[in-house]
């Protein structure tokens, strides 16, 4: 089954990802959140990480789209941090498609010692 090649804009889009969960907390972050909606202090106790640093970790989450927000409706001081859905899927759909064993294609060097290896093919090519 061939795969499209990945198109630049999702590669693009793919090592920004990537260049945000490679953090380890990030990754723990993400990991909680996976488990469901959690609150500032909730991700900070469980990561045992200053509220500071819950929320920078968070904002940069957010930036890169990973991260939805929702305030409180009773108490805005409080909020709610989820994985935007859209997004987790956009990111397996996008790791999918570049890890994908299809995308892999048998090649022949064009330089070195192994480019001088006369195949099956070429080798009847000459005596035709």
């Amino acid at each position: 089954m061939p795969t499209q090649p990945v198109v630049f804009d999702q590669l693009q889009t793919l090592v920004a990802w990537l260049k945000v969960l490679a953090e380890p907390r990030r990754l723990q972050i993400f990991d909680l959140l996976m488990q469901g909606v959690q609150c500032n202090c909730e991700l900070g106790e469980q990561l045992q990480l200053a509220p500071n640093l819950i929320s920078h970790h968070l904002s940069v989450l957010r930036q890169a789209g990973l991260v939805d927000m929702e305030r409180d409706q009773v108490d805005g001081r409080w909020v709610y941090y989820s994985v935007n859905l859209a997004a987790l899927q956009a990111l397996n759909a996008t790791f999918g498609a570049f890890f994908h064993p299809a995308r892999m294609q048998q090649r022949q060097p064009t330089c070195g010692p192994q480019s001088t290896l006369l195949t099956l093919d070429t080798i009847e090519e000459v005596f035709e």
